[in-house]
C-alpha cells in the first residue's frame, strides 16, 4: 500500500469509523468537526478526500456550515475533483456565496459540470451578474446557453426549478424503440420517472410513465399509452402553485413548458420539497417579522438593520394603543387595580387573535381559505372567541374580585374580556383576507395590524365600561 492509500484509509478509520459524525440525537459531533479541522490545518488532502467520499452531500453541507469560515474554502480547495458541489446547495445564501467569492471561477465551473442544471441554477443564482457571467464562460456552450436560459426566468417561477435534463421521444416511435434509446443514450438524467413525446418541433404532446411504458409490448407504438391531459407546467407558473399542483395531484414529476408548448424541462418532486421548506420558512419568518433573506450565519449587523424597520412599525401602532390609555388617565389615577388589569385584557385579546390569524394566514396560502367558504369559517371563529371569552370572563373575574376585593371589578373585567376575544378573532381572520384581497402578503402584515386591534379593543372596552360601571370621570 503506498503512501497515498495508507493515509486515505487512516482518515476514513479515524473521522469515520472512530468517531462518528453524528451522536443518537441526528446532531452532528464536535469531536468530528474538529478532526477535520486538524486534517484542513494540516493540509492532509488524502485524509479529507477519503472522509468526503464517504459523506452524503447533505452531511458534507452540515459540516461545511459547522467549519469555521476560513476553513471551508480550504476543505474545497483540499479535496479538489472528489468534493460534492451539489452540498453546497444544502447550506444557507450567506455560506455558499461566501464560498463561491473564494473559489476560482475555473473551479467554481468545474463544479458546475459536475451538476444537473436546477442545482447548477440554484449555485449562480445567489451570485452577481458579473459573478455569474466570469463562471458561465468557462463552460462549454451548449451547458452555457442551457443555464443562461434558466437564469433568465423569473426567481420563483418554475423555469428557475425546472432540471433541463429529461428524456424526449418522437411521437412515431414504439414501446422498442423507446427503450433502445435509453439504453444507448449517453446522457440520462440520473432519475426519471417518465418520458415525454414530442413533435418534430418540440411541442410536448403527452407523457409515458416507466411502469406503463416496461409493462407493454416492443412493437406497441407510443401514441397508444400517451398520457395527452398530464398535469403539466409553464415556466413562468410560481413555485409555489407549482408546489400545491404536485399536492393535490400526488404528481412525482412535471413537464415544463414554455409559452409555445415546446418541452424544455421537468420538475421532480425532490424540487418540490425543497420549494415547500423555503415557502414554510418564508411564512413562519413573516409571521414574526422577520426578512425572508435572514440566515443564521449573517452577521448581527445585517440582521440588526433587517429587523429595524418592522421594530419601528411595531413601535408606531403601540403609541396608538398606548393613546387609549391616555384617554383615560384620570380614571386610573382614581382606580389603580385598572392600570394593573388592562395589560390582562389586551394580552388575552391578543393571544387568541394570534391563534385564528396563524390558522387564516396557512390556510390562504393553502387555498383552503376562499370567499366559497369565507363566512362559515367567519361565523365560527366568531363563536369560538364568544366561547372562550365566556370562559374567561368568569376566571379573570373572579381573580379580579379575590385580588381587589371590589365586586363590581369582576362583571367589568368579564365584560371586557368577552369583547376582546371576540375582536380578536374577528381581527385575526378579516385582517388577512383583507391584505389577501388587495395583494398583500398576510404572514407579513397581519400580526401588527391584529396586536393593535386587540389592544386598542382591549384597553377601550376595559376602560370605557369601568368607567360607565363605577362613575368615574
Amino acid at each position: 500500500m503506498d503512501q497515498h492509500s495508507e493515509g486515505a484509509a487512516s482518515a476514513e478509520a479515524s473521522v469515520l469509523d472512530h468517531v462518528p459524525m453524528r451522536n443518537e440525537d441526528g446532531e452532528i459531533r464536535h469531536e468530528f468537526v474538529e478532526e477535520i479541522a486538524h486534517a484542513i490545518e494540516a493540509s492532509d488532502s488524502a485524509a479529507l478526500r477519503a472522509c468526503v467520499a464517504e459523506l452524503h452531500e447533505a452531511d458534507l453541507g452540515d459540516l461545511i456550515a459547522a467549519l469555521q469560515p476560513d476553513d471551508r474554502v480550504r476543505l474545497v480547495e483540499l479535496t479538489g475533483r472528489d468534493f460534492h458541489f451539489s452540498a453546497l446547495n444544502e447550506v444557507d445564501e450567506t455560506v455558499r456565496e461566501e464560498i463561491l467569492e473564494e473559489l476560482p471561477p475555473e473551479t467554481v465551473a468545474e463544479g458546475v459540470r459536475e451538476l444537473e442544471s436546477d442545482d447548477a441554477v440554484e449555485l449562480l443564482e445567489t451570485l452577481d451578474e458579473a459573478e455569474q457571467v466570469e463562471i458561465l464562460e468557462k463552460l462549454p456552450l451548449q451547458e452555457r446557453v442551457a443555464l443562461e436560459r434558466s437564469l433568465l426566468y423569473p426567481e420563483n417561477s418554475a423555469g428557475r426549478r425546472m432540471q433541463t435534463e429529461f428524456i424526449a421521444v418522437p411521437q412515431d416511435f414504439t414501446v422498442g424503440q423507446a427503450i433502445d434509446y435509453m439504453r444507448e443514450a449517453p446522457d440520462l438524467p440520473d432519475r426519471f420517472y417518465e418520458i415525454y413525446v414530442v413533435d418534430k418541433d418540440r411541442h410536448w404532446q403527452g407523457a409515458v410513465p416507466l411502469d406503463v411504458l416496461l409493462r407493454a409490448r416492443r412493437p406497441v407504438p407510443l401514441t397508444e399509452l400517451t398520457d395527452e391531459d398530464r398535469r403539466r407546467v409553464s415556466v413562468l407558473e410560481d413555485q409555489e402553485e407549482v408546489a400545491r399542483m404536485f399536492g393535490k395531484y400526488n404528481l412525482v414529476a412535471a413537464p415544463v413548458l414554455d409559452t409555445q408548448d415546446r418541452l424544455v424541462g421537468v420538475i421532480t418532486v425532490d424540487d418540490v420539497v425543497d420549494v415547500i421548506e423555503e415557502e414554510a420558512d418564508e411564512d413562519l419568518k413573516a409571521l414574526g417579522g422577520v426578512t425572508s433573506d435572514e440566515r443564521l450565519s449573517d452577521t448581527f449587523l445585517t440582521i440588526a438593520r433587517g429587523r429595524f424597520n418592522w421594530l419601528l412599525v411595531n413601535l408606531a401602532t403601540a403609541f396608538l394603543a398606548s393613546s387609549v390609555l391616555g384617554l383615560f388617565e384620570g380614571q386610573l389615577e382614581k382606580m389603580v387595580a385598572l392600570a394593573v388589569l388592562a395589560p390582562i385584557v389586551a394580552s388575552q385579546g391578543g393571544n387568541a387573535a394570534t391563534q385564528t390569524m396563524t390558522v387564516a394566514v396557512r390556510a390562504l396560502a393553502t387555498r383552503e381559505l376562499g370567499s366559497f367558504n369565507a363566512w362559515r369559517v367567519v361565523m365560527r371563529e366568531t363563536l369560538v372567541g364568544l366561547v372562550n371569552g365566556l370562559a374567561f370572563a368568569v376566571i379573570t373575574g373572579i381573580a379580579a374580585v379575590a385580588w381587589f376585593k371590589i365586586p363590581g371589578l369582576g362583571m367589568v373585567i368579564g365584560l371586557a374580556i368577552i369583547c376582546n376575544l371576540v375582536a380578536g378573532a374577528l381581527g385575526g381572520i378579516l385582517i388577512p383576507m383583507a391584505l389577501e384581497r388587495v395583494r398583500a402578503d398576510p404572514a407579513v402584515a397581519s400580526g401588527t395590524f391584529v396586536t393593535t386591534v386587540t389592544d386598542v379593543v382591549g384597553f377601550f372596552s376595559f376602560l370605557g365600561i369601568a368607567t360607565l360601571w363605577f362613575g368615574l370621570k
